[in-house]
């Protein structure tokens, strides 16, 4: 059993926090692991019926395929999850919560629910945030900071805070990220060129910290064994 996903249009509540809101389909398939890719970002899911928080994942899960009959995900904005969810980011950092445990009261089941909830909170001021997210892409941490008039410390204090990794760990997450979407089209030399790294070796390093296996492992399906569940902690 696998999956296809698919991105659908944000519905004007979700629109203001949401980066964008996919639906997974399983389809019949001959894969064994199913792979939870690393992601800086805090998503909604909806599960059955009620609404999960997934944290920041620091490092790839892999685990069993299981039957579900489809998924909606809702990717949140860098830096206006913590605002939203009314805690500080570093604290969901791997780990899956029940929305209810974090929004005591009202009815949580539905998309329609959760968008009228959306719509009645104010979106806080993230100009930093999203500067510093496009700054880190190509620049250093001390880089960017400086080009934002801001202390590093006070760079890594708002990340922890609003999106629950620190800049580096922002950078190296999203860099692993462009690997993975890059490493079955073309040579890894190339490849560590294009994402930013100094050369194939240390994309290499980076790449078998957070997944587990080399990119030419991984690329050739020889990955860890899959656990149970995903890996994260409720």
């Amino acid at each position: 059993m696998s999956h296809v996903e698919q991105q659908i249009g944000l519905p004007e509540a979700f629109r203001r926090w949401a980066a964008r809101m996919s639906v997974a389909t399983p389809v019949e398939g001959t894969a064994r692991t199913v792979l939870a890719e690393p992601d800086h970002a805090t998503t909604l899911s909806l599960r059955e019926d009620a609404f999960v928080v997934i944290g920041p994942r620091t490092r790839a899960r892999y685990h069993e395929p299981k039957r579900f009959r489809s998924c909606l995900t809702i990717r949140l904005r860098p830096g206006l999850a913590g605002a939203l969810l009314g805690l500080p980011m570093r604290d969901l950092v791997d780990r899956v919560v029940p929305l209810r445990d974090l929004w005591r009261g009202g009815d949580l089941t539905d998309v329609a629910a959760v968008g009228r909830a959306l719509a009645a909170r104010e979106v806080p001021d993230d100009r930093l945030v999203r500067a510093a997210v496009d700054l880190l892409r190509s620049k250093p941490v001390h880089a960017a900071a400086r080009e934002l008039n801001v202390s590093e410390r006070h760079l890594r204090a708002v990340f922890a805070e609003s999106v629950g990794v620190s800049p580096k760990h922002f950078a190296r997450l999203d860099r692993v990220r462009a690997v993975l979407g890059r490493a079955e089209r073309g040579r890894l030399a190339h490849v560590a060129a294009e994402t930013g790294y100094y050369d194939q070796s240390h994309m290499t390093a980076e790449f078998r910290d957070v997944m587990g296996v080399s990119p030419a492992r991984f690329v050739a399906g020889d990955l860890p064994p899959p656990s149970g569940c995903s890996g994260f902690t409720s």
